[in-house]
């Protein structure tokens, strides 16, 4: 077959040379041609194409592709494996290897099978051409030149650190971007990917006939896990992948691994099994290598999460079984060498390491539970990544916030591309030149805040806690006297780049985590300074001035910026929106127990500090987060008798109580209320019992009201609900007890 995109009437047979560099274009014009293979591959065609693209975005000079020599004293640009490319075959065998020659001034840009030649010509066109791809979702950076000039030599061959590389942030919805920076998606790869127990023997299907499939947990069979010793649940597993193969046969990988739960089988003979092992991981890794062994030609994984992540004592995974191992537990602000919470893990991956080659890390790079909050990591980026290249880890899982935009996730992300391909590179340089090109002329100051930003969360020595939230850290290096520096100097950035409104738009994304913690932060302090209500002179409560006007342009630069989800939960941006608008709406309820006094008898829970006692009475209610506004009291009964300050007549008395199941947290058992004069002698209002509801997963706020028989005058309350004992079948955790959270008295 020929092929002739374009051939230029005018083409000169002559290139242009200097002393060391060689000028591939001049005044729009060029001598050079594209040569591909004569049976080209998918991939060298495409190659070809998008060579031929930018070459000509720089230079405005279209080179003609053809799989033929054009003329004997033509110049050429070969991609892939041409018959002129076959004298300098690749060194390193690795599939997405690449190298690029420039010869006797040809230029041979080759790679691997599959996408290696793609990865050979983004490269050029990145160091030699000097083009950026700096995220997701907008057209590359291009340079315009007259005279395009290359060293007139190049040797030059790389093959990656790391075999898996995936970087889960919003660039993955950009093809070019994941070819250009040599990235991988889990999609492309996996033909059965994550906690896959389900999906290999549902419970949906088999738990009602057949229990004994099932782990054997406290006492009795429970849909959560498998059980992994019994010989039907081995033959159904290996069926449904025979299936899986037949529908996917390019996959890569294929995931045996637990559900995303505790209950792992406790009957006999898996216990004999995990008593020999070291622990319930024992099971796990000889059922995979079972299954791995009907496959001897496919790639199986298993992940290292939770009551498998320790490596047995005695099994070793097969040769076809990749070990995925969590760093779920670490924090953030120190990296993963030295940050003392993430030992387990380093002890794991040693462990692991002298069982077996094949390990992929599943890491981590923002907050789960804030997509939005700053949350300030970069600086342990290069030493994660070098860390894990030390210790043979040969794939990396670097989970963002997805779909979805997150704080600085554009740097992020470009920064964790270019290091899992090389975790040799100069990470200040590629800051650097990441902060020059995407924010223009604010890059000096995008530096001083990263810098601000980093030594005030050092200061106050932030864990950075991937299920935190900004407010948790509003006396920290998140107060809002911190975050009026970061404002001014988002406000220095904005007016060095107001004309560009590209650049504008990069720095009011950065600026939108600011804004996030703000409205977050308001809701927290509510009627306090800070917060989302002001008092008229009247005593009237009104919307502090500003803030609806605020949280509309909120909306509007997330939604430009690509925000859809504000949290893992999937809360998206306009429920958000919404909620805020009923907060308007609502106003401030009346409260006779405003500001009042508390005295608890059992601690709340120091997780979820909110204010203290204070929370009960701070005229602010709670959310759909448990995390604050809301008092929570952790396996003890909620106890607190309530001092008006003077005796007052009051009708009746309301409580909120939050029912959020997935994290273990249900409305009382029983709830009782009773109020006294002089504190000592109290008389009772009235009592609530509740029964534990049916399986069910959403957050519910659960009001409660007492009637007083007739109108009294009263001093003290006195409030006592207690817990359930155990948690429902539905949703036991081995390791949990119930929590009940009240945001607020309300008495009228």
């Amino acid at each position: 077959m020929r092929i002739f995109c374009v051939i230029f009437s005018w083409f000169m047979s002559v290139s242009f040379t200097f002393s060391g560099t060689l000028q591939l274009a001049n005044s729009k014009r060029s001598s050079y041609y594209i040569l591909i293979p004569e049976q080209a591959t998918a991939y060298e065609l495409k190659g070809a194409q998008i060579f031929q693209n930018y070459f000509q975005q720089v230079t405005d000079v279209l080179l003609p592709i053809s799989d033929i020599k054009i003329a004997a004293k033509s110049n050429y640009v070969s991609i892939g494996q041409t018959s002129q490319a076959h004298s300098m075959p690749l060194m390193h065998k690795h599939q997405e290897a690449f190298s690029i020659h420039i010869r006797d001034r040809n230029i041979y840009l080759q790679g691997g099978i599959n996408k290696g030649v793609l990865y050979a010509v983004y490269q050029f066109i990145e160091d030699y051409m000097g083009c950026r791809k700096w995220t997701a979702g907008a057209k590359a950076f291009v340079p315009s030149t007259d005279n395009l000039i290359v060293p007139d030599r190049i040797d030059r061959e790389e093959k990656p650190a790391f075999d898996f590389r995936e970087v889960y942030f919003p660039v993955e919805e950009d093809a070019e971007y994941m070819d250009w920076h040599k990235l991988h998606s889990l999609e492309d790869l996996w033909g059965l990917w994550g906690h896959s127990f389900d999906k290999l023997v549902p419970a949906s299907e088999y738990f009602q006939k057949n229990p004994a499939y099932f782990s054997y947990f406290l006492g009795e069979r429970r849909p959560g896990q498998l059980c992994l010793s019994n010989k039907d649940v081995l033959q159904i597993t290996i069926k449904t992948i025979k299936k899986k193969l037949a529908e996917n046969p390019d996959a890569r990988y294929w995931s045996i691994s637990p559900n995303d739960e505790l209950g792992f089988c406790e009957c006999d003979q898996c216990k004999a099994v995990d008593e020999e092992e070291g622990g319930p991981q024992g099971s796990l890794i000889r059922f995979v290598n079972k299954v791995a062994n009907a496959f001897p030609n496919q790639t199986f994984t298993t992940l290292a999460y939770t009551y498998s992540a320790k490596p047995p004592l005695k099994t070793k995974p097969a040769k076809n079984v990749t070990i995925i191992l969590s760093s779920i537990d670490a924090y953030r602000r120190q990296s993963l060498t030295t940050e003392p919470s993430a030992n387990t893990f380093r002890q794991y991956l040693t462990g692991w390491t002298k069982l077996t080659e094949n390990i992929f890390v599943w890491d981590y790079y923002t907050q789960f539970t804030n997509y939005l909050a700053p949350f300030p990591n970069m600086q342990t980026i290069r030493a994660n990544v070098n860390y894990l290249h030390k210790m043979g880890v040969s794939g990396v899982f670097a989970q963002g916030s997805g779909n979805t935009y997150s704080d600085m996730s554009e740097l992020k992300s470009y920064l964790l591309a270019k290091m899992l391909w090389n975790p040799k590179i100069a990470e200040q340089s590629i800051i650097g030149g990441f902060l020059n090109g995407y924010y223009g002329k604010a890059a000096p100051i995008m530096q001083q805040y990263l810098d601000v930003l980093l030594a005030a969360a050092n200061e106050y020595h932030v864990s950075l806690d991937i299920y935190g939230n900004p407010i948790n850290d509003h006396n920290g290096y998140l107060s809002p006297q911190k975050m009026d520096i970061y404002s001014a100097l988002m406000d220095k950035a904005e007016a060095l780049v107001e004309t560009d409104s590209v650049s504008l738009s990069h720095v009011l994304s950065v600026r939108l985590t600011h804004e996030y913690t703000f409205l977050q932060q308001a809701r927290f302090f509510g009627l306090e300074k800070h917060g989302i209500f002001e008092q008229a002179e009247s005593g009237e409560w009104r919307v502090r001035p500003g803030l609806r006007e605020r949280v509309n342009r909120f909306r509007e630069i997330a939604e430009s910026s690509g925000v859809k989800m504000l949290a893992e939960d999937r809360r998206s941006l306009p429920a958000y929106i919404n909620e805020w608008q009923q907060i308007f709406a609502d106003g401030v309820r009346s409260n006779k127990a405003l500001q009042a006094d508390i005295s608890l008898k059992y601690p709340f829970s120091p997780s979820y500090p909110a204010k203290g006692w204070r929370t009960l009475v701070d005229g602010t209610p709670g959310y759909d987060d448990y995390s604050y506004n809301w008092l929570c009291f952790y396996g003890t009964p909620m106890e607190f008798v309530l001092d008006l300050k003077k005796t007052q007549s009051i009708e009746k008395i309301s409580l909120n109580f939050l029912e959020d199941p997935r994290h273990w947290i249900f409305r009382p058992k029983s709830l009782s209320v009773q109020v006294s004069i002089d504190g000592k002698h109290f008389k009772p209002v009235g009592v609530k019992e509740e029964e534990l509801l049916s399986e069910h997963y959403e957050i519910e706020k659960v009001p409660y009201e007492f009637i007083l028989k007739e109108k009294s005058t009263i001093r003290y309350i006195k409030v006592y609900a207690d817990n359930f004992i155990d948690l429902p079948k539905w949703r036991f955790h081995k390791n949990k007890q119930i929590m009940i959270a009240c945001d607020e008295i309300w008495v009228d």
